[in-house]
């Protein structure tokens, strides 16, 4: 392993390396910092720069490409919903060469007026193109997309790559792993961390695992996509990190919500809550985005609820494979799903506060 550090530009696909002398310099006065780790940050910054220093550990396994930090190949992407449709738009605007799909053809129309190709079907997609992309909604989905009729699976084969950004439970990973790699292709998990506008921004925490080698082939993407990315190691355990992430947001969405609510019914201002919870130990990014909105009963939809609900149930499935009790996590998924019960689910997660609003009014 080597660490080198990146100069990540914002209107292409390639990477270029600051001199050795700067390492030299990195080295005398930065001691403290690892040959080897997995987690490259690309930005500290809340917004995307034009310019942002990381220091990664590029593995031996890396492919001339990768090592040059530029990708050079077709890339497919399937899936243009919330997520998928601003990954896909940063890519094409870096100059990559990207060919969409959706199950509705028209969500595909800008992304061609853009520049991409269109197919059909993932079958073509992945046929034409030397990785493949996807960002779909559940396991349902990916597996379907993945494994279906005129899927995935049909135009893999040896020296192509499939790259499931999808959440998902680690069974489905696991199978869907198993039929790309009976094609010959090979599979990373990449599921992320972030919703619409960290996916705008190219601000993604990647948690990916799976081939090594195509993890190594698809970093200068996952640079244009994210602002980090972690490696860890076999398929599952980037599935397993996403849920548990999910579970401890939608947790905290939920104690939040009752705060807001609390605050208001004793008479405080609950604006003046989000203030004095931003500038305390318990302040996270998620409080002052949603905090004003969430006052004014305004929800505009980020990461919906139906999949944050979806998240704490495959995340409290996990927890009862390893019999880890998880009774805070339970509550909430419960009362997601009021939410939804309630008309909520295609809103932001943060709508899960309506729940507890009916919850006071039955027991006033």
């Amino acid at each position: 392993m080597t660490s080198t550090l990146l100069v990540k530009p914002n209107a292409n696909c390639s990477y270029n390396f600051l001199s050795s002398t700067v390492m030299a310099l990195c080295s005398t006065f930065c001691p403290r910092i690892a040959n080897n780790f997995r987690v490259t940050p690309i930005s500290s910054f809340p917004s995307k720069p034009l310019l942002s220093l990381s220091v990664k550990a590029l593995s031996s396994q890396a492919s001339d490409a990768s090592s040059q930090g530029k990708f050079s190949g077709q890339i497919g992407f399937l899936g243009l919903g919330i997520m998928g449709s601003p990954m896909a738009q940063n890519l094409i605007k870096a100059g990559c060469d990207v060919t969409v799909w959706n199950r509705t053809k028209s969500k595909c129309d800008p992304f061609i007026s853009l520049g991409a190709k269109y197919r059909s079907s993932p079958e073509e997609v992945a046929a034409n193109c030397d990785v493949t992309f996807a960002m779909l909604a559940d396991p349902e989905s990916a597996i379907d997309v993945a494994c279906g009729k005129n899927g995935v699976l049909s135009g893999m084969g040896p020296g192509k790559g499939y790259v499931d950004i999808s959440t998902v439970d680690g069974a489905t990973s696991k199978m869907i792993n198993g039929h790309i790699k009976a094609t010959g292709a090979l599979f990373l998990e990449a599921p992320v961390s972030g919703s619409k506008k960290p996916a705008e921004d190219g601000q993604l925490i990647f948690l990916t695992a799976g081939d090594r080698s195509l993890y190594d082939s698809v970093a200068p993407l996952l640079n244009i996509l994210g602002k980090s990315r972690f490696y860890l190691g076999e398929v599952g355990n980037g599935a397993a990190m996403k849920l548990v992430v999910n579970m401890i947001m939608g947790s905290m969405m939920a104690s939040f919500s009752e705060g807001l609510l609390l605050s208001k019914k004793v008479g405080l201002d609950p604006n003046v809550l989000v203030e004095v919870v931003a500038q305390g130990a318990i302040s996270a990014p998620m409080y002052s985005v949603k905090g004003p909105s969430m006052v004014k009963s305004h929800y505009p939809t980020a990461f919906p609820l139906k999949h944050q609900q979806k998240d704490l149930r495959l995340a409290l499935g996990l927890a009862e494979s390893v019999s880890q009790s998880t009774p805070i996590a339970a509550a909430a998924n419960e009362l997601y799903k009021v939410a939804k019960a309630y008309g909520l689910s295609d809103e932001d997660f943060s709508a899960v506060i309506e729940a507890l609003k009916a919850k006071s009014d039955d027991s006033a």
